[in-house]
């Protein structure tokens, strides 16, 4: 274990003028606290916390940040209190202290609500101090470094969630170096056997090209001295669970793989940066596609370098990265590098580290808060934020010049909610490098991207399953429930202005607002809306409006449908209809039997529809029944689920109509009407005006507001279906119209 000296001189390497006081007070009261608790791999307790304020000296941490990782368990497993820790250490470090107690207190857990919550915190706190995110990753990576001695249910579960969260949350605020020791333990704890499988295979690939990676590294220095370019040549070999990773995401073989090896050369400036490219792409041949310049274009954790691919020595492909040895040092330690060191009042209390608030990391972090205020449930949230965590980037352009980063596989649709939500909200399409373009294709690196608005847009619910970015669905999911609560709460104010009519009485919105209580909605839009669902009757509605109001009709009972000629339907406002029926044949045989033209059976075999019915320009299909011939479905239909393990009684058919033929067949669909007089006559006349035939009809929900009707009728084909369902949807009388499918 660390001796109190031994830390003092590790943070004085890099920062002489430490307040050593400080870190003597923290050394001491932590350890004396901490007392004689034991991990449960047996060792005193306070190695943790001592290990983790290690990890940040090697980050070069001010000694405030290190105070603050031996004393973040303090809190939460000893004696000690948040108004001790801001009597000896000052209330900023004891706020730090505090807010990693919160955090860890939610640690560990397997429900997405919980996890989420834990991430909405821990980003939150970052926000406010970055050094909770420095302490909070140090503290996780010894814990994984340790994880061994954990229960195997707990490692799992700590594994996991390292994987899923901390590890790309380190990647995104620019750690690498912490990114790739998370990533390799969790990948030991989570997959084992191929993390051995990959490290021995890796081991052997070592062994059997050291003298390769040698003469490389010597080829490119020369070449560097002899352009008179001061530059140090490290070759490194990529960790396993990247190499596993491009092996799963890219379905190749191990020995596929060309990349196994890379190169990294350091330099002083920028200009060296691209002197050294120069040499390089002269001697050598660059790989076409494999080169990246993050040196202009920095990626959202502020990473900048330039990676190329050569075919070098030997003609072996070489991954090449190019930077100077400060963005080495950025790329490495991310938002840590940018760190900027204060001293508080009497150098002992100091504010520590603060993120600049001009970095690309903290802008990422910021967009990711915004959305936490959107009003997202927690799931969606953690869904979202993992999505972006894990995602690379492509960069696009405005038409005037705007960068806009966007997550690997975005559409224009991700871009325009990217540039501003109401951008998002009214897209109608998008020009791609001056081409007119789908609004579904996936942008490139370098696409100039022009979006086309019209303010009469509202975006479709099924862009949800098209955008990549958590910013855009949540936002079109906000959008389509706006849509659906205005499309409700019209229908709602229609059922109320029949209602009072009804009563005699006047409709006025504004006679909403002072019942409001009564009828347990925060707004009268609310109240429409719950009517218009279904949800709130509109008898209560207006009896909540004139408590006095009584309603004396007696609603008739409908009666009973004649089995033959005519049968007689009342809907519930009492009107009396007539309609044809056909006597005691079963539903769904709108045809006399072997008269249906159907290819693809013998003419000798009955042939009738399912009960839901068939139309030309539905995909059909027969099934045998034994003893009773063949049985034509839809394609789309439910009922087919029972014949998925008879595959034998299963026949390939399709419609064989001849042009101009006249017929008729049957198709069933669910109307749900406004239950108000005339409602039924309107229906009827819009199915009549379509040139449909009704056989039967029947009602099978009646509320006080609604009534569900089941109709079979005779249609044309599928087009005109739907056009039959698209002009019921557009009647004021009717709430729903769809086709039923078994």
């Amino acid at each position: 274990m660390m001796r109190q000296y031994e830390l003092v001189e590790r943070v004085q390497r890099y920062k002489p003028d430490a307040n050593e006081a400080l870190l003597n007070k923290a050394y001491v009261y932590a350890m004396q606290k901490h007392g004689h608790q034991r991990r449960a791999s047996g060792d005193p307790y306070f190695s943790h916390p001592l290990e983790v304020a290690a990890i940040l000296t090697d980050m070069h941490m001010d000694e405030a940040t290190i105070a603050v990782a031996l004393l973040h368990d303090t809190i939460e497993d000893t004696t000690a209190t948040r108004q001790e820790i801001d009597e000896l250490f000052g209330p900023d470090l004891g706020r730090l202290v505090e807010g990693l107690t919160k955090l860890k207190k939610l640690d560990l857990v397997s429900k997405k609500a919980e996890q989420a919550e834990n991430l909405r915190k821990l980003l939150l706190a970052i926000a406010e101090d970055v050094r909770v995110l420095l302490v909070k990753l140090a503290d996780r990576l010894h814990n994984m470094r340790t994880l061994d001695h954990m229960p195997e249910a707990k490692r799992q579960r700590i594994a996991e969630e390292t994987m899923d969260i901390y590890a790309p949350l380190a990647g995104r605020m620019g750690m690498q170096g912490v990114r790739d020791e998370l990533e390799e333990l969790a990948f030991r704890t989570l997959n084992p056997e191929a993390y051995r499988t990959v490290t021995e295979r890796l081991a052997e690939v070592v062994e059997r090209n050291r003298g390769i990676i040698g003469d490389i590294e010597k080829a490119l220095s020369t070449l560097f001295e002899k352009h008179g370019i001061a530059a140090q040549v490290k070759g490194r070999q990529k960790k396993p669970w990247s190499v596993f990773r491009k092996m799963e995401t890219k379905a190749v073989a191990f020995e596929q793989l060309s990349d196994i090896f890379g190169f990294r050369v350091l330099v002083d400036t920028v200009e060296d940066c691209y002197r050294a490219l120069g040499a390089i792409h002269i001697t050598w041949s660059m790989v076409p596609g494999r080169f990246k310049d993050y040196i202009s274009t920095p990626k959202q954790n502020d990473y900048r370098s330039i990676h190329t691919t050569i075919v070098g020595p030997s003609n072996q492909r070489i991954e090449l990265q190019i930077r100077t040895r400060g963005m080495n040092q950025i790329a490495e330690y991310g938002v840590a590098a940018h760190a900027i060191y204060k001293d508080g009042p009497g150098g002992t209390n100091g504010a520590g580290p603060s993120l600049s608030k001009d970095t690309n990391a903290y802008a990422w972090l910021r967009r990711t808060i915004e959305q936490l205020s959107e009003g997202d449930n927690p799931e969606d949230f953690l869904e979202n934020t993992k999505l972006e965590l894990f995602q690379d980037q492509v960069f696009c352009f405005t038409p005037q010049g705007r960068l806009i980063a966007l997550p690997r596989g975005a559409t224009p649709i991700d871009f325009a909610y990217a540039v501003h939500t109401d951008v998002g909200d009214t897209c109608v399409g998008a020009k791609v490098n001056g081409r007119t373009m789908p609004l579904m294709t996936v942008l490139k690196n370098g696409d100039e991207v022009e979006i086309i608005r019209s303010k009469a847009q509202t975006p479709p619910a099924a862009w949800e399953s098209i955008v990549v970015t958590g910013k855009a669905r949540a936002a079109i999911r906000r959008a389509t429930k706006m849509a659906i609560r205005k499309q409700f709460s019209g229908l709602g104010t229609r059922i109320l202005e029949r209602a009072f009519e009804r009563a005699g009485k006047s409709f006025q919105k504004e006679k909403l607002k002072p019942v409001l209580p009564r009828l347990a909605r925060k707004d009268v839009e609310d109240v429409l809306a719950s009517v218009g669902r279904g949800e709130l009757a509109s008898a209560d509605v207006l009896k909540a409006v004139f408590p006095d109001y009584k309603d004396e009709r007696v609603t008739p009972q409908p009666a009973k449908p004649r089995e033959e000629g005519w049968f007689n339907i009342r809907n519930a406002a009492g009107m009396l209809f007539q309609l044809p029926g056909r006597g005691r044949r079963q539903r769904g045989e709108a045809r006399a039997e072997g008269a249906v033209p159907i290819r693809g059976v013998r003419g000798d075999l009955p042939v009738k529809f399912a009960p839901e019915g068939a139309v030309p320009g539905d995909r059909i299909v027969g099934i045998m029944q034994p003893g009773a011939g063949i049985t034509i479905y839809p394609i789309q239909s439910p009922s087919l689920t029972a014949f998925d393990d008879q595959p034998e009684r299963w026949i390939d058919v399709r419609w064989d109509i001849e042009e101009g033929m006249k017929e008729r067949f049957p198709a069933r669909i669910s109307v749900t009407a406004i239950n108000a007089p005339g409602s039924l006559a309107e229906i009827a006349q819009v199915i009549a005006t379509n040139d449909a035939n009704i056989h039967t009809l029947s009602m099978i929900r009646t509320a006080p507001d609604f009534t569900e009707m089941l109709v079979d009728l005779e249609v044309w084909d599928l087009k005109h279906l739907n056009r039959l369902l698209q002009q019921l949807r557009e009647n004021s009388a009717v709430s729903e119209a769809r086709r039923v499918n078994g």
